[in-house]
């Protein structure tokens, strides 16, 4: 059984970790390729995580880098189809939502490969959010639908999918499984300058806020508001940074630091009294967590995080965001809802 995963952005190299240690104990008859797009390409947001996690070295890397939705997954598109007629696999993993994706789901069924898509029948129902046209499309294009829950079944069957779906859990939910004590064993230096429960934690990074100078506005007021109480921690985005500018952060007791690594996120996400994000991966971490998760959206794909308050939609509205955060401490109780922590191991008996 040769398997090609198809990579290019930080959360999806996560998710490649889980699969990777999946295949380690199958033996001999397995392969497990890498391709590498370069959709990320900085040392934080991609080199730290293979070392980090252990990922072998891609066994390509494109070298794609950034740019436009077009000219960035036409790119791809340009470099992975010679390797794909190349390799042949068995099967083409693809993961998640970003432009790397939609140009593998592309590639792969274009060449008549067996294609799955990790984290499929997820939905916003945003069609101004290009992560939401990405996953629909590479639901369609994919062979075989992984899907983390059965919320995300459900979506598939509404639109006559249900055949292709399997319910493995979710891959993310494993690796925190088995990272987070990992995690906790390194020095945490940057997640150690603050102590448990005395900070927050916030991240920004989607086109909807950044490209929005009057959404972005808002959020960072926000921020700035419920700085003046606990100090807020940031990891800034490369793109969000280059927005924001080189200056200072609005407020003395808004933290912004570097993009930080797989280890240290957990860890701060474990430490922090409440976590605010536009990113679809932290608000399942923060529910793995059980920290309350306030979402800097108007709607989320992770429909099941909402139930009992443990993540509220605030959008960017400044007021929204503080009610949340008046209503944090009514979050809880936080269900199973993600599997059983084998989610490697279900995705790869559903390919044979």
């Amino acid at each position: 059984m040769q398997i090609v995963s198809i990579v290019g952005a930080r959360p999806q190299f996560v998710k490649v970790a889980v699969v990777c240690r999946a295949v380690q104990p199958r033996g001999a008859g397995w392969t497990h390729r890498i391709i590498h797009t370069g959709q990320h390409y900085d040392a934080q947001m991609s080199a730290v995580f293979f070392e980090e996690l252990g990922i072998p070295a891609a066994d390509y890397n494109l070298g794609v880098g950034s740019g436009g939705h077009g000219a960035q997954t036409g790119e791809m598109l340009k470099r992975m189809e010679p390797v794909l007629e190349e390799l042949q696999p068995d099967w083409v993993l693809l993961y998640g939502d970003t432009n790397s994706t939609l140009a593998g789901a592309i590639a792969a069924s274009k060449l008549h490969l067996k294609t799955a898509h990790v984290e499929a029948g997820l939905r916003s129902y945003n069609r101004r959010m290009p992560e939401e046209l990405n996953r629909v499309a590479a639901d369609h294009l994919s062979d075989v639908l992984l899907c983390p829950t059965a919320a995300a079944v459900e979506n598939l069957t509404r639109e006559g999918l249900r055949e292709r779906a399997v319910l493995t859990g979710d891959v993310m939910y494993d690796a925190t499984l088995a990272y987070l004590q990992m995690a906790s064993q390194k020095s945490g230096e940057t997640a150690g300058r603050w102590k448990p429960g005395e900070f927050v934690l916030a991240t920004v990074h989607r086109a909807e806020n950044t490209d929005d100078p009057e959404r972005l506005a808002c959020i960072v007021a926000a921020l700035g508001q419920i700085a003046e109480s606990v100090p807020v921690v940031w990891p800034v985005h490369p793109r969000t940074r280059k927005i924001l500018g080189a200056g200072e952060p609005p407020s003395p007791n808004i933290h912004w630091i570097e993009p930080v690594s797989y280890f240290d996120m957990l860890l701060l996400e474990s430490r922090a009294r409440f976590i605010l994000t536009d990113s679809g991966g932290v608000q399942k971490e923060a529910y793995w967590m059980r920290k309350p998760c306030i979402t800097l959206r108007d709607e989320t794909e992770w429909v099941e995080t909402l139930e009992n308050g443990c993540n509220r939609l605030a959008g960017a509205s400044a007021v929204r965001i503080l009610e949340a955060v008046r209503r944090t401490g009514e979050a809880g109780p936080w269900l199973p809802l993600y599997g059983d922590g084998h989610a490697g191991e279900a995705i790869l008996n559903a390919l044979g």
